[in-house]
């Protein structure tokens, strides 16, 4: 059987200097320099993945820019995305208390086709600096990621190449679980159209971004404790 190609659009959002570049370079290239330059606007980078017998996934990294969510350009950049990984610096508390403006930034110019938010994933990173971190100031992230509608939290380290493919594998799953049930929907509703009349259908609940969400992926949290 022939695997069906498919695009996924992922943004990596967050304040300038948590990491971003790093971490996407760490993933598609398993390279780590001390020495990136500030991202202008956006970049990209591409991951293709053979995720199951039946899908090659095509995941296309975008590298938003941290000052661009002063701007008007991040609905531009990020129309037709799936998904997204929310980083902050762990040595630096004002790059956490950003993390809500840029999750509030996000929800309100993206969202699935049913209204919902696109999944995310939080990133406490730079956890290989944990001696100078935050941890006695940070809020337990396992409530916050929950209580703020990210489908999963981890710390990670690009330098130490920490965590990077859980937390991508993690957000990955959620996007494709959010895929599969589009799919699903879309394929029972043609059946119904054949043998019935269907009527317009509004969603009342499209403007309530119910902020809603399991706090991780168990399966790679058991995974994890019993590494």
């Amino acid at each position: 059987m022939q695997q069906q190609e498919r695009l996924l659009k992922v943004l990596v959002i967050g304040d300038l200097g948590v990491g971003k570049t790093s971490i996407i370079k760490r993933y598609v290239n398993q390279v780590f320099s001390q020495h990136y330059r500030a991202t202008i606007g956006v970049d990209f980078a591409l991951k293709v993945l053979s995720w199951d017998n039946k899908s090659v996934l095509r995941l296309q990294l975008w590298d938003i820019a941290g000052q661009e969510r002063y701007g008007n350009m991040t609905r531009v950049y990020y129309r037709e995305a799936v998904g997204a990984l929310v980083v902050f610096d762990m040595t630096r508390l004002s790059t956490f208390q950003a993390v809500l403006k840029w999750k509030g930034d996000l929800d309100s110019k993206v969202a699935q086709s049913n209204g919902k938010p696109v999944p995310a994933v939080l990133l406490a990173n730079k956890c290989d600096q944990r001696p100078n971190g935050l941890c006695p100031k940070l809020p337990k992230l396992e409530n916050f990621s929950r209580d703020y509608g990210f489908v999963g939290w981890f710390e990670t380290s690009a330098k130490d190449n920490t965590n990077i493919d859980a937390a991508i594998t993690c957000l990955v799953k959620n996007i494709m679980s959010v895929e599969d049930e589009r799919a699903s929907n879309e394929a029972g509703g043609a059946a119904a159209a054949g043998s019935v009349l269907v009527l317009p259908h509004f969603d009342y609940n499209t403007k309530e971004k119910g902020l809603s969400g399991c706090s991780g992926c168990p399966s790679l949290r058991k995974q994890r404790d019993s590494d």
